[in-house]
């Protein structure tokens, strides 16, 4: 996939999320969608995940991150922006964090130099 993010992708080991609805500005929801994802990485600007389940893009869901070893948690909203097929069918997504508020931005930071001290980056 062509490097599109402004910040550094950061793999995750450990993370997993579960988008049971998503919803447009326009009010537009879609519920009980119960669609398992894999989180891939992540970056100060967003999440790429791949799923088996088609996601409808130009959506939003509540995501709840929790990087590192600490009990700090970052809730946002999520926007899916674009959308790739792979060979096997499963699809990968990048998203955007919509409205995240800058001083959330140092646990990206944090989280980029555990895996530096830990030779995991």
């Amino acid at each position: 996939m062509q490097e599109k993010r402004r910040d550094r992708r950061l793999p995750i080991f450990s993370m997993k999320l579960e988008i049971s609805s998503l919803f447009k500005q326009d009010n537009e929801v879609i519920k009980n969608l119960d669609a398992p994802i894999e989180v891939q990485n992540v970056s100060k600007g967003g999440i790429g995940f791949s799923s088996k389940t088609d996601i409808p893009l130009g959506y939003y869901f509540n995501a709840c991150i929790q990087m590192g070893h600490d009990d700090a948690k970052l809730y946002c909203v999520v926007k899916i922006i674009r959308r790739e097929i792979g060979k096997d069918g499963t699809i990968f997504y990048g998203c955007e964090m919509v409205g995240l508020a800058p001083v959330f931005v140092s646990l990206f930071d944090e989280y980029a130099n555990e895996l530096e001290e830990s030779d995991l980056l």
